[in-house]
């Protein structure tokens, strides 16, 4: 979801973004969301998603082994110790289980997707796609 989205809904209070893990791809995927959640102790979620799409190396190769994630944290500055106990100690694998479970039920196979007042939108959008979905909703909503 772009700047644009960002800037004029959710910024002006008009849209709430809430974000799901959904862990499809594996392994890998369930380490990088685990590890996404330890960078969210620290303030550094939105970081930490931005630098693990800007490293992805492909489904379960290795980019988002323990050691790559690690070292993800430590290049964003992250405190180290506090980051590789929390990903050693996996304290929310089962969040992160009931975010995929939930991302299921509701039919999505894929990323990204989003839910608009109840209403699917899936794969990547323009602005314009979102701005049309966003501006249905709104007055749905309106009084």
């Amino acid at each position: 979801m772009g700047r644009q989205v960002e800037e004029e809904y959710i910024q002006k209070g008009k849209v709430r973004f809430g974000y799901l893990h959904f862990t499809i791809l594996g392994p890998e995927s369930v380490l990088a969301a685990q590890a996404s959640e330890c960078a969210a102790d620290q303030s550094q979620f939105w970081a930490y998603h931005d630098l693990l799409f800007q490293n992805q190396t492909g489904k379960n190769k290795g980019g988002f082994s323990e050691v790559n994630l690690k070292l993800f944290a430590s290049e964003l500055g992250l405190d180290s110790s506090v980051f590789n106990e929390c990903l050693d100690s996996n304290p929310y694998i089962s969040i992160i289980q009931e975010q995929t479970g939930m991302a299921s039920s509701l039919g999505f196979q894929g990323t990204p997707a989003f839910i608009i007042n109840g209403k699917p939108l899936v794969g990547a959008q323009t602005f314009e796609q979102f701005q049309k979905y966003i501006e249905e909703a709104l007055q749905a909503v309106a009084p």
